[in-house]
């Protein structure tokens, strides 16, 4: 399908509403531009939360992920084996 959209002279474009309607776009809405062999394509974003880790919880993770003594050695035994 073709649609002919005009750019405004602040660089805004307005998708018609078929067109938003089919992708599920709402106002504020996230969008992907790629430049692709001289044209621009359009892709729905998907806008996930994103957590920042700070150095004291990697640290008890790291802690947490250790493997017992018992189970390191259970792991080498079964790794000789495979050699």
């Amino acid at each position: 399908m073709l649609n002919t959209i005009i750019v405004s002279a602040r660089g805004q474009i307005t998708l018609p509403a078929a067109v938003r309607k089919r992708f599920g776009l709402k106002g504020g809405g996230a969008l992907i531009l790629e430049e692709r062999n001289a044209e621009l394509v359009l892709k729905p974003a998907a806008v996930t939360e994103m957590e920042i880790y700070n150095d004291d919880r990697i640290a008890k993770w790291d802690e947490e992920d250790q493997l017992a003594e018992t189970e390191r050695k259970r792991i080498r035994k079964y790794l000789e084996r495979q050699n």
